[in-house]
Formats: structure tokens, sequence, C-alpha cells
């Protein structure tokens, strides 16, 4: 398994598999022929799909009409073998290169060896049953398990994403206006926790957590400095509660490090071990391994052991299996905004019914994570980030 480094980026928004991904592979491919006197990109896929609404044509623009002039074409009716977010490169016609954005920002060309963006591997073992059952028999938490892996150095990569995050919220619940794009859909996180802080405490701290979780997605979606947790489409649930929780409970950055920590070990084993990605496995991939990587923090900071850990990431997982991604006009905005929301809060349900529990259960993380992998194959392609079933079709705009 990789580096919490490769899971936790720092960017911009609205989507880290088809901005983030796309952006850096154009870097790389203006670097290596700098030169050129014009390029050819063809999207493919999903990519295509909803690479418009997505702005990933203007990311590549960005970059490599600094050289050139660029030609792109789509092609959304092609999913190339790999993956459905395929991208081919050409210099002067030739120079063909294919790559590929897999979710979170990362990029791979697809090759079993060789392939440009493969790094070694951090973490020895890549089941959350294995790691639970060392954490158990060594008497340490899931943290230091990451700490042994990563080194001490992590803590202040970890740092640097929590301040993102926090900026994120902050901005997000006092900038008002209207996000971009077709739907004129009105910013609602400043008006949520305004709402929230005129009720009393049982109801004040779920708007809160509601306004934290939709301040990040809208700076997102209107393209402001967020941090893939796992995804841009679902980076607005862990630093809800992690926001929430440092400030409603007082818990020190250090315990919010540590439950950091311990929520990026979660989603890099659903990276390693199935997807992340919207285009490959549904929403289930973003929205549903965030609230996972949300419930197990929340149920660390909250005092749980490590069974219960495991179990409240395993309820937010499981209880998001066969989400679909379906944005409206291919944006980051509808349904996706709100799902951070609801979903920031179902993480605080799932470490309270943990809580609850001796963390004993019948069905592991693991096998969620491998039942999420096969429904999302099994899901149609229409309901995989291309816009063209669900809520993306039926909303009729």
């Amino acid at each position: 398994m990789k580096s919490l480094k490769e899971l936790f980026k720092i960017g911009k928004g609205p989507s880290s598999s088809h901005t983030m991904g796309p952006l850096k592979a154009a870097r790389q491919y203006a670097d290596r022929f700098p030169h050129a006197t014009s390029y050819d990109v063809t999207l493919y896929g999903s990519l295509a799909a909803t690479g418009k609404g997505h702005m990933t044509d203007t990311a590549i623009r960005e970059v490599l009409e600094q050289y050139a002039p660029v030609t792109i074409h789509w092609q959304p009716d092609v999913f190339l073998p790999f993956h459905p977010n395929g991208m081919k490169f050409m210099a002067d016609g030739a120079n063909e290169w294919t790559v590929y954005s897999i979710g979170g920002g990362a990029l791979s060309e697809g090759k079993a060896t060789g392939d440009s963006f493969d790094t070694p591997d951090v973490y020895p073992m890549h089941l959350l049953t294995d790691i639970l059952a060392w954490c158990e028999k060594s008497g340490r938490s899931y943290w230091e398990y990451v700490e042994q892996c990563e080194g001490p150095e992590i803590w202040s990569f970890l740092q640097s994403v929590w301040e993102t995050m926090q900026a994120a919220v902050e901005r997000g619940i006092e900038h008002e206006g209207v996000l971009p794009g077709p739907l004129g859909l009105s910013r609602k996180a400043p008006v949520y926790y305004v709402k929230a802080t005129g009720y009393k405490q049982s109801l004040q701290s779920r708007g809160l957590v509601y306004a934290y979780a939709l301040a990040v997605s809208e700076e997102n979606a209107s393209g402001g400095t967020i941090v893939t947790a796992p995804t841009c489409g679902a980076c607005g649930i862990v630093p809800a509660v992690l926001y929430h929780l440092s400030r409603g409970h007082h818990f020190s950055d250090t315990r919010i490090l540590h439950a950091l920590a311990t929520a990026g070990l979660i989603g890099n084993v659903v990276k390693h071990n199935a997807s992340i990605s919207g285009a490959d496995v549904g929403c289930q991939g973003e929205v549903g391994v965030a609230c996972a990587m949300a419930s197990a923090a929340a149920c660390q900071l909250f005092g749980g052991s490590t069974a219960q850990i495991e179990y409240a990431a395993e309820m937010g997982l499981e209880h998001h299996l066969g989400m679909t991604c379906d944005p409206v006009c291919g944006l980051v905005q509808i349904p996706c905004i709100e799902r951070n929301a609801f979903a920031a809060t179902r993480a605080l349900d799932s470490n309270l019914y943990a809580a609850f529990s001796d963390g004993r259960h019948r069905v592991s993380f693991d096998h969620v994570v491998k039942a999420m992998k096969q429904t999302g194959h099994d899901l149609p392609s229409l309901y995989k980030e291309t816009s063209e079933g669900g809520l993306a079709k039926t909303f009729g705009f």
C-alpha cells in the first residue's frame, strides 16, 4: 500500500479525477515535449462524458496552451480497457501517450510493470483484518501503525492537510453567492451555519456538521483549494467531522492528526483493494469511502477500541453500497454537495452505533470493500460519472 501522501492531495477542485489528474498529466506531457508546435488530446469514456462540467478541458488547456495550440477530442462512448478515465496525448501528430486518471488525482499508465507513476509500497499489510490483528497483538493503535510505516515526518504532512481542511471550512462558511455553472445553485453553508447557531445544543450540533460539510464541498465546486479525502467529490466529509469535533469537544491538534492518520489508513485500504474512483465504482467509492474514513476518525477520538473503529468504518461504507455517481450537468454540485452533508452526519451515527457495541460483528470491513468493488463493476456505465443515468437524466435540466 502506498503512502498517505498519495491519498491526501492538496489542490483545486472541482474534481480529483477529472480536473487534478488531467492537469497533472498535461504538466508531465508538456515537460516531455515543450517545443511542440501543436498538441492533440483525446478524452475517453467518463472523462469525456462529464469533462466539460468538471472543467477537464480547461485544466488541460491551462497547461499546454502556454507552449502551443491545443485541440481536444471527445470520445464519451469509447472506454479504454484499463479504466473509464482514459486520455491520449499527442504532440505534432506523434509521440502518443495514453494515461489514466484513476481517482483521487492519481495517474496510471495501465502497465503491470514499468509504470512511470508507480511508487514503492510503504505499508506491508493491506487488509484491515490483518492490521487490526497487529494492533490487538501489539497493543498499539491504527495511527501508530501509520507512524511505524511512514516515519515521524508524516505528522508534518498531516498538519498541512489539517490546516488546509480548516481553511476550506472557514472560507466556505463565509463565502456567499452562486456556484459556477448553468445550475445557478446558491451556496448554502453560510445560511446553515447562521441558522445552526440559533438552535438548542441537540439540533445545533447536527446543523453545524451540515454547514461545515457544505462549506468545503461548495469551495470545491467553485474551484477552491481543498484536500482529496479521498477525492474532491467527497472532500467535505472528513473535514466536517474533524472540524466539528475539534471545536465542539476541544480535541487537541495532536489527537486530530492521529484520527486523520487512521482515516487515511481506511481510505488507503479501499484504494489498494478496490477503487476510490466514481467513474470506476460509482459514488460509493467516493462518498461511501469518505464516510468510512470519518466514521473511523470519530470513533478513535471518542476512545473506541480498534475493533470498534473497524466496525464504525465498516458501517460507514456498507450503508453506501450501490450508490451511483450521477452528477447533473457533469458538475460536482447536484447531488454531490448534499451527499457530503448527509454522509458527515452518518459518520457520527456510525461512531455512536459502534460505541454501543463491543466491536464484534459478522461482516468485516474487508468483506464490504470486496462487495463494493464487485457492486461498482456490476453497475452500468451510465451510473458511473457519465451523467447518462439517474438524477443526471431525470432531473430534466
